[in-house]
């Protein structure tokens, strides 16, 4: 079928701005900053041990990733579970030390990103769109996890996909 006209203008039109719309939410990640802190604590955590975990946080009015809190090196692994809320997005890093079948002690650094099915869609899409950029600037995670309720996140998971 060949459209003439209005019709085709009209088609042509919302084909464009649905295109224009793609390409704006697309890049909207690439505008988001991080803020230098982020960078420096994990940095600390990586190789000072300095803490046990981070949790980020966009700031949606500044536009940037941000440490909402970290946790020191004696907090548990329920400890940091807790800190994150149960119905807001945010990124995480949790260093985890976890013994070996050969008894050697090791640690890996896991990426979290925490979205809950009860978050706002518009906190999902953003923390989603952002994600790839903010992990290329933690430059030492080894293992990374997508979670939306506790269980995908639980101990258990953590220590097999640590080994």
């Amino acid at each position: 079928m060949i459209l003439e006209g209005a019709e085709a203008n009209w088609k042509c039109s919302t084909l464009c701005q649905r295109s224009l719309l793609v390409y704006v939410i697309a890049n909207a990640a690439s505008g988001m900053a991080v803020h230098d802190d982020c960078k420096l604590r994990f940095l600390e955590l990586k190789a000072k041990r300095t803490y046990r975990f981070i949790v980020y946080k966009i700031e949606e009015k500044q536009k940037q990733v941000v440490v909402e809190k970290v946790g020191e090196p004696t907090k548990s692994y329920e400890d940091f579970t807790a800190s994150l809320p149960v119905d807001e997005c945010r990124y995480a890093v949790y260093d985890f030390d976890f013994v070996t079948a050969e008894n050697c002690q090791k640690s890996r650094i896991f990426f979290i990103a925490w979205s809950p099915d009860t978050s706002r869609v518009r906190s999902k899409m953003i923390y989603a769109s952002s994600k790839d950029r903010f992990k290329r600037e933690l430059d030492g995670i080894q293992v990374e996890l997508q979670a939306t309720d506790p269980t995908e996140m639980g101990l258990d998971v953590i220590k097999s996909r640590a080994s």
